[in-house]
């Protein structure tokens, strides 16, 4: 069983701000990107940006502390709301089953295969952009006193 906690009013506000951001973003790459031979191009074009730059979020958040207050408070609102409203599972899966109903199975099989591989390999990607970044800032003499007391000398 887990234990009973209370939500916080102000971080639910933020997920769906940020939802919000993040479906209207969605909505115009949606517009701006046409689809190419069956291809649903703006959900790849949305899923791979998303997973970059949550992989980058993320880790550029672990690398400061992990869940300070103020941490929590930008996962929330840009991984979960801005970036989980940007990106979407259900379009995915929905736009596979179209595929098949139309008796496309190889662009099915290809779109899915493309979305899942370059969608894990655009997090990776921005777990390694993030972790540069932030040995680059420890390089311009950036030192230890600087970071915070839960990260310690790495």
């Amino acid at each position: 069983m887990r234990p009973a906690h209370r939500l916080d009013g102000r971080l639910v506000a933020l997920v769906a701000l940020g939802g919000m951001v993040g479906t209207t973003g969605r909505y115009l790459l949606s517009e701006a990107l046409p689809s190419h031979g069956g291809w649903p191009v703006p959900t790849l074009a949305a899923n791979v940006l998303g997973s970059f730059l949550l992989g980058a979020l993320l880790e550029a958040l672990l690398r400061r502390g992990g869940e300070s207050p103020r941490g929590r408070a930008v996962r929330l609102g840009v991984g979960t709301g801005v970036l989980g409203g940007f990106t979407t599972f259900s379009s995915l899966a929905l736009e596979l089953e179209r595929l098949l109903a139309h008796d496309q199975v190889l662009t099915a099989a290809s779109y899915a295969v493309a979305s899942l591989t370059c969608g894990l390999l655009a997090c990776l990607l921005g777990v390694a952009v993030a972790a540069r970044h932030d040995k680059r800032r420890g390089a311009r003499g950036r030192d230890s006193a600087d970071r915070p007391v839960s990260q310690g000398a790495r």
